[in-house]
C-alpha cells in the first residue's frame, strides 16, 4: 500500500482534473456564472480532499468510507458539467472529455474501496 496519498493514480489523476477544469472555467461562459463556477470548483476539491482525509484514517474501511465522498464528489463534478452543457457554456466536445475523465475516476475510486473493503486492516500506520 502507498505510504503516501500521491502515491496513489487516482489521486494524481484527480489532480490534473481539476486543473483542467480550472482551465475549462477560466476559458468558458462558466467563469461568469458564479454560483455554478463555485459548485464546480468545490466539488473537484471534494474528490481530492475527501481522498487526503481518508488516507489519514487508522483502518481500511475508514480509508474506504472518505473514498465515497470522493466518489460522490466526482458524480457531482459530472452533474455540474452537465448543468454547462445544456447552459451552452460549453461545447459538447469540452463536456464529453471531462465527464469522461471524472467517470475514470469514479471507476478507479470504486476499484479501490472494494480492495479497503476486502483486506480490511485495522491499523494501517
Amino acid at each position: 500500500m502507498a505510504k503516501k496519498v500521491e502515491e496513489f493514480l487516482v489521486y494524481q489523476k484527480a489532480v490534473d482534473a481539476l486543473d483542467d477544469i480550472s482551465a475549462l472555467v477560466k476559458s468558458s461562459a462558466i467563469g461568469k456564472d458564479f454560483k455554478l463556477r463555485d459548485q464546480l470548483i468545490d466539488a473537484c476539491v471534494g474528490v481530492i480532499r475527501s481522498f487526503r482525509e481518508g488516507f489519514g484514517q487508522k483502518t481500511d474501511r475508514l480509508f474506504a468510507h472518505y473514498l465515497y465522498y470522493s466518489r460522490g464528489s466526482s458524480g457531482e463534478v459530472r452533474g455540474h458539467l452537465e448543468a454547462a452543457l445544456v447552459l451552452n457554456y460549453i461545447t459538447q466536445l469540452d463536456f464529453e472529455k471531462r465527464d469522461a475523465r471524472y467517470e475514470e475516476i469514479s471507476k478507479m475510486l470504486t476499484g479501490l474501496i472494494h480492495y479497503l473493503r476486502r483486506s480490511d486492516r485495522k491499523n494501517r500506520g
